[in-house]
This record gives C-alpha cells, structure tokens and sequence, in this order.
C-alpha cells in the first residue's frame, strides 16, 4: 500500500482528502504544522507528499527546500495543493522540485486523487 502523508491544515479539507485517498488504497498520514511535517518525513518515509503551502510555522515553501535538500528523502515526490495560484507561485514550487502543482479552487477532491494516482503510477 502506497503511503503518502498530507501535510494540510484545514481540518475539513483533511478530512475531505484522507478519506477519498483512503478509499483509492493509499495509507494517508497527516501533519497539521511544518514542524510535525518533517518530524513525519524523517521517521515515515513516504511514497509522496502533498504538500500545503499557507502552514502555521513552517510554510510550504520552507518544507519543499528542506525535502530537496535532505539526502535521506531523495526521490520523494511533492505535490503541492494550494490555493496560491499565481503564476510566479505555481513555477516556484515547480522549480523548487513540486512534481505537480494543483490549485485548490481548480480540482475536486476527487480529481486530486486521480493526478495523485497519475504521479504514483509514472514513478
């Protein structure tokens, strides 16, 4: 079973994507800050991240940089799910090593499952 941790905090929108994952065969775990993120990171080793980027502490961005950077999560695919959708945003996270990056307003839960699916499957 693929695990992918959720890194989100928006208790409904946790709710809302761990289940629909679940139900698609993932194992979600879920981090609700920065902090417990990469605490999540260095002691799970997911298959995939989807990563929030608006985050109490630590953002987003500074979590990308810290994945890329860490040797030990080499190979470890991002996906961002954000409702920052500007275009300078959306090529930042690409160009900080997002595989995909999803607008929040642009896709239903279900739809986000299916391109998680689609980025579990090419790796």
């Amino acid at each position: 079973m693929k695990q992918i941790l959720l890194i989100e905090d928006d208790p409904f929108l946790i709710d809302i994507y761990s289940q629909k994952l679940t139900k698609a065969g993932f194992k979600v775990e879920v981090a609700k800050n920065g902090k417990s993120a990469l605490q999540s990171l260095r002691e799970r080793k997911p298959q995939l991240v989807i990563l929030d980027i608006v985050l109490p502490g630590i953002e987003g961005w500074e979590i990308l940089r810290k994945i890329k950077k860490d040797r030990s999560l080499t190979g470890l695919k991002v996906v961002v799910l954000s409702n920052l959708g500007q275009k300078e945003e959306v090529e930042k996270g690409l160009k900080l090593g997002a595989v995909k990056y999803l607008i929040k307003a642009h896709y239903t839960p279900g739809e986000v499952v299916r391109e998680i699916e689609k980025v579990i499957t090419n790796s």
